[in-house]
């Protein structure tokens, strides 16, 4: 359970070529519905930045175990802890969301199951999704009490679009999302590392000087300040906080009716 690191390309010791360490997969694990606590996306950010500044990488593969890639923050965490928890998962998400955009290499995202919230930071700063057939994507933070990830979903979708799940909590499929072009390719799921690792060989396979010149020239021209914007979605997390209204939405989470 946790964050881990791994050089699937890596062969037997007395095999192993120069290109054995061009991807580096991270994978996060915290059952039972990858809802990450606080020290999960800090560890997260930890392992998508080190991944990154190695010099063997060209290709990073953001991938989960379970039944879904990613749910965003534990919500229980925060109920229990109160706002210093709040003020953790904050940090914690913009640190793992700027890991992710700011990676030296590109990151290929392999998004299973359901994608909400927290996940929609880490795959609307990826520079590539593959998912499977059976993946959602949204943003049901106004049902649980919250904002922000708005500045991440409006990299999937189109604007109006953006507002509509946002607004309504819904979500949009994996082929929705392949229909406006921000997902590569649908695949069944138990396809989908494959397919996420024959695109990450792909890339792996450029110059991998060329490659971190060519994310941070990409990163460059980007219309919108991720970092920035998402930053400013979060004051508004705060603010609902302080005024009481979060307690009040999110109190009624996971409960009857709620």
């Amino acid at each position: 359970m946790g964050v881990s690191t791994s050089s699937p390309e890596k062969g037997p010791e007395d095999t192993r070529g120069p290109d054995d360490d061009a991807i580096a997969v991270v994978t996060v694990d915290f059952p039972p519905v990858n809802a990450l606590p606080v020290r999960g996306w800090f560890a997260l950010a930890d392992a998508v930045r080190t991944a990154g500044r190695d010099p063997r990488v060209r290709c990073v593969v953001l991938a989960a175990e379970g039944r879904g890639f990613n749910a965003g923050v534990d919500i229980k965490e925060i109920q229990a802890e109160g706002p210093g928890a709040l003020a953790g998962a904050n940090r914690g998400c913009f640190e793992a969301f700027a890991a992710v955009y700011e990676c030296e290499v590109p990151v290929v995202a392999a998004v299973q199951g359901f994608c909400l919230g927290g996940g929609i930071g880490l795959v609307g700063n990826a520079d590539v999704i593959v998912a499977s057939e059976d993946a959602t994507f949204g943003l049901p933070e106004l049902d649980r009490g919250a904002l922000g990830a708005a500045t991440h979903l409006s990299r999937l979708v189109p604007q109006h679009l953006m507002r509509a799940l946002y607004y309504t909590s819904r979500t949009a499929t994996a082929a929705e999302l392949h229909a406006h072009g921000s997902v590569w390719r649908v695949v069944p799921r138990d396809e989908l590392r494959d397919a996420a690792m024959e695109l990450a060989r792909e890339i792996a396979a450029k110059d991998g000087e060329l490659l971190r010149l060519a994310k941070a020239a990409i990163n460059g021209i980007d219309p919108v300040d991720v970092r920035r914007s998402y930053r400013f979605e979060q004051g508004f997390t705060y603010e609902a906080s302080t005024v009481g209204v979060a307690d009040r939405v999110r109190d009624r989470f996971g409960k009857e009716g709620g």
